[in-house]
């Protein structure tokens, strides 16, 4: 039996998005820049692709500009806002950022600019009265994650978005984990740059875009031939860019049901794993993405080195199962999660995060039998005293 519920890493993509790229690849593999036949048939792919974009949060076509995916979006978001300043300016940013915009605040801080870093609560949100106190005059752009990857949570993006906007600076937010399962509506939304990606929401991976509202002028980060409005340079990957389309087509028609349902799978989840020792839930469990699960393995009375987050990966893919230890970028490293830090857990605890991330084809068997397996797991793994009530 295998069960896939890591789907805040990637999702995969989904049969008639496959069918699609197919076709592409076969019949419309011209380079949309140039203007022959050939030519204009894939400019007509890529212009029905950045329509489904744009309708999946009520924007405009003209103000998508695709990218290779959530990162470079979120690297042109900010560096693309901060090279229209020949003096370091000030950035506001969050304490659970994802690297993709952690990392360009780095560079951007060791070049002379200030970098403000919200503080968080236990449950990964920003309170809105610090970001209130930390805009100065020259506060120029303000990013902050809407839904945290690694612990599920959601930020009050209308708040600190009307905040950003009250004091003359830009506001931008990484979509990646909510396009796709929360409404987002740019008519509403006081945002003015917006990160998404494709694999996240059933389409290919190597695809992504970055919504930039009228009047919002950027620095392309990218020389060259001056593709996507002049902002993205490199011709476009056609096959790529339509599977992101079609996904997000779809994901705009089943959003409502899928949300719905996926909630309820959630919260199962979290209710049957609710009372096992040793297993703290992390994140905010009303403001949370709908298909996230999240907790932090904590046997410090046992040995707190023998089981990690990854111990507990490891163990549930000899199962069959599918999860994360923490964010799935840094995977690759025994470390403790900054996320978790920035939340108030000590190091040993950061050690321990795990995520259990629903999809289309997650059942309600498929939660049932994790939690048994998790449960199976653990105490294996820990004295069976210590688990008498599992």
């Amino acid at each position: 039996m295998q069960i896939y519920l890591d789907h805040s890493a990637t999702t995969p993509p989904s049969d008639e998005v496959i069918a699609l790229m197919q076709m592409v690849m076969t019949e419309n593999w011209g380079n949309p820049s140039s203007i022959h036949e050939w030519g204009n048939r894939a400019a007509m792919v890529l212009e029905r692709s950045r329509i489904q974009v744009a309708h999946l949060i009520n924007a405009p076509p003209e103000s998508i500009i695709f990218t290779s995916g959530g990162t470079e979006a979120d690297n042109l978001a900010i560096m693309g806002v901060a090279r229209q300043y020949s003096q370091p300016q000030h950035l506001i940013i969050s304490a659970v950022e994802h690297s993709a915009i952690s990392e360009p605040a780095k560079l951007l801080e060791q070049s002379g600019w200030e970098i403000t870093r919200l503080p968080v609560d236990s449950y990964g949100r920003i309170h809105p009265l610090d970001l209130q106190a930390a805009i100065q005059r020259n506060t120029v752009l303000v990013s902050i994650i809407y839904g945290q990857s690694e612990v599920g949570t959601l930020q009050p993006i209308q708040t600190l978005g009307k905040i950003a906007h009250a004091h003359g600076a830009l506001f931008h937010t990484d979509a990646v984990q909510v396009a796709g399962r929360l409404p987002l509506d740019m008519q509403q939304l006081p945002v003015d740059l917006l990160s998404l990606s494709s694999h996240k929401l059933y389409g290919p991976q190597g695809a992504g875009a970055l919504y930039v509202r009228d009047g919002v002028q950027l620095t392309p980060v990218l020389a060259g031939g001056g593709q996507e409005f002049q902002l993205r340079s490199g011709t476009q990957a056609v096959p790529t860019l339509a599977g992101f389309g079609l996904a997000c087509q779809l994901a705009a028609q089943d959003m409502v049901t899928e949300t719905s349902r996926l909630i309820r799978l959630r919260d199962r989840l979290f209710d049957l794993l609710a009372d096992v020792p040793y297993l703290l839930p992390t994140g905010d469990r009303l403001n949370r993405l709908p298909h996230h699960v999240s907790f932090c393995v904590t046997p410090k009375p046992i040995n707190p080195a023998t089981l990690t987050g990854k111990t507990l990966v490891r163990q549930l893919n000899l199962a069959g199962i599918g999860i994360s230890a923490g964010s799935a970028c840094s995977s690759g490293k025994l470390s403790p999660s900054p996320i978790l830090l920035a939340m108030g857990y000590d190091d040993i605890t950061a050690l321990g995060g795990i995520r259990f991330t629903l999809g289309r084809n997650t059942t309600e068997a498929d939660i049932d039998w994790t939690a048994m397996v998790v449960k199976q797991v653990l105490k294996r793994l820990i004295p069976c005293v210590a688990l008498a009530r599992c």
